[in-house]
C-alpha cells in the first residue's frame, strides 16, 4: 500500500464537504427504492465493509487538515448504509480522533444519517454528550412508511423507527427528519406534514425519488413531475398557515435565501457543484453521493490527499458541468436563478432540439416556484426592513399571490 505524508500547508483552494459512509452500503433493511445498495458491486471481493482504523483516522485528520485557511467550523457527516451497524466505540473513536487533530479555535460538528432501527439507550448517551445532530429516516405514517421501507424479510420498519425516535427524545438529542417523498407518499402531503410534526420534528427534509430501470424508464417507486410539484406547493401551505418561524424545511430555508441574494446552501440549487464528495469505507472519493460509479472515482485518500482530489481537474469539470450542460430551456427559464437545473443526475429527458437533457423534475419545480414566489419575496422584504419572515403579508402583493394560486390549481 502506497500512503502518503498529509502536512498542515495541504490546503483546498476551496471550502469542501464530504459524506463519509464508513460501512459503505451495508443496511439492515433493503428499502425498495434505496439506490445505495447496489454500491456492494463496486467491490465484488469485498467480505467486510467495515472502515478500518486506519482509514478512519485518516480521513479525520486529512478532513481537517486540508480545509481552506480561516474555516472555523467543520461538518462531519455520517451516512450508509446503516452507520449504527459499527457499533457507538466507532464513533466514540471518530469523535477522539476530532479532537486530537482540530487546530485551536476550530468546531467541529457531527451529524449522523440513521434509519433508526437501532438506536438504544447506549446510542442516545453518546449523541447528546457528544452533540450529534441525528437524522431519522421516515417516511409518514405507519401505512406509508412500510410500503417501501422494509426488512429482508418484507417485514415494515415503522415501529422500530419510532422506538428509535422515542430514544432521541429520552436523552434530548437533536433531530431532524428525511423523507423520500415517492409515488405513495406524494399524493398525502398535509398527512406527512402533520404526521412529521406530530412526532416532534421540527426540521423536514424532503427527498424526491428518481429511479430507472435497466430500459431507462423511471421506477414505478418514483414521484411524478407534477406529483412532487403539488406535493411541495401543499406542504408549503401547511407551513405558511401557522408554522412560519417554528417548523423549518430545507428546501424553503434555501429558496428564501436565494431571493435575498445569499448563495444556495444546497448543492441542488446551486450554480455548480462538485464541492461535496462521498468517501466510501476504504478511502475510495467519489465525485458525489449521487455519482458513485466508476467513471466518477477520484482516487483514494492513503495515495492521494483529500485537497488534491477535490481541486481535480477532474472534479472541477465534474462540478463545472452542471452549468455547461444546461439545456437551452432553462436559460431562457424564469426560474433559473433559484433552481439552476436541479439535479444534473436527474437531467435524463430528452427533447427535440435540445442538445443536452432536461430535469425529469422540471415540470413540479416550476409549479411550486409560480405557487411560492410571491410569499418568498415578501418574506424577503420583510426580512431586509428588520422584520420576521412571518411578517411577510405586510409586502405581500395580494393580488398576484391570489393569481399565482389560482394558475397552480390541479
Amino acid at each position: 500500500m502506497i500512503l502518503i505524508r498529509i502536512t498542515m500547508t495541504e490546503k483546498s483552494k476551496e471550502p469542501f464537504h464530504v459524506i463519509i459512509k464508513p460501512i459503505g452500503p451495508v443496511c439492515n433493511l433493503t428499502c425498495k427504492y434505496c439506490y445505495y445498495l447496489d454500491k456492494k458491486s463496486l467491490y465484488p471481493d469485498k467480505k467486510s465493509f467495515r472502515m478500518s482504523a486506519h482509514t478512519l483516522e485518516e480521513i479525520t485528520k486529512q478532513y481537517i487538515h486540508c480545509q481552506p485557511e480561516g474555516i472555523q467550523e467543520i461538518q462531519f457527516a455520517w451516512q450508509g448504509g446503516e452507520p449504527t451497524l459499527l457499533g457507538v466505540d466507532f464513533f466514540k473513536k471518530a469523535v477522539a480522533l476530532q479532537k486530537k487533530y482540530a487546530p485551536k479555535g476550530v468546531r467541529i460538528f457531527n451529524s449522523f444519517q440513521t434509519n433508526g432501527t437501532l438506536l438504544s439507550d447506549k446510542w442516545g448517551q453518546f449523541f447528546h454528550d457528544e452533540s450529534f445532530l441525528v437524522g431519522i429516516s421516515i417516511d409518514g405514517p405507519e401505512d406509508l412508511h412500510n410500503r417501501f421501507r422494509y426488512n429482508s424479510k418484507g417485514e415494515g420498519s415503522f415501529n422500530q423507527v419510532m422506538k428509535g425516535v422515542e430514544i432521541l427524545k429520552k436523552h434530548e438529542v437533536e433531530f431532524n427528519t428525511l423523507t423520500v417523498v415517492n409515488s405513495i407518499n406524494g399524493n398525502r402531503p398535509k398527512l406527512v406534514y402533520d404526521f412529521l410534526k406530530e412526532i416532534g420534528s421540527t426540521f423536514f427534509q424532503f427527498i424526491p425519488i428518481v429511479e430507472r430501470n435497466d430500459s431507462g424508464s423511471v421506477t414505478k417507486e418514483t414521484v411524478g413531475p407534477r406529483q412532487w410539484g403539488r406535493f411541495l406547493q401543499t406542504v408549503f401551505d401547511c407551513w405558511l398557515s401557522s408554522d412560519i418561524g417554528h417548523i423549518f424545511i430545507q428546501r424553503f430555508d434555501v429558496c428564501l435565501g436565494l431571493y435575498m441574494g445569499l448563495p444556495s446552501s444546497l448543492c441542488v440549487f446551486s450554480e455548480t457543484c462538485g464541492r461535496a464528495a462521498a468517501l466510501e469505507h476504504n478511502g475510495d472519493l467519489y465525485s458525489c453521493d449521487h455519482f458513485v460509479f466508476k467513471e466518477n472515482y477520484l482516487g483514494n485518500i492513503k495515495k492521494h490527499s483529500l485537497a488534491s482530489l477535490m481541486d481535480s481537474p477532474q472534479q472541477k469539470k465534474f462540478g463545472d458541468n452542471k452549468q455547461a450542460a444546461l439545456p437551452k430551456k432553462c436559460r431562457q427559464c424564469r426560474y433559473l436563478p433559484i433552481c439552476n437545473g436541479g439535479c444534473p443526475s436527474n437531467r435524463f429527458i430528452k427533447k427535440t432540439g435540445e442538445k443536452y437533457p432536461l430535469n425529469y423534475l422540471c415540470e413540479g419545480y416550476k409549479l411550486f416556484f409560480r405557487h411560492s414566489l410571491p410569499y418568498f419575496r415578501a418574506m424577503a422584504q420583510s426580512l431586509a426592513y428588520g422584520s420576521s419572515a412571518k411578517d411577510y403579508k405586510m409586502f405581500l402583493d395580494s393580488k398576484k399571490a391570489s393569481g399565482n394560486n389560482k394558475n397552480t390549481k390541479t
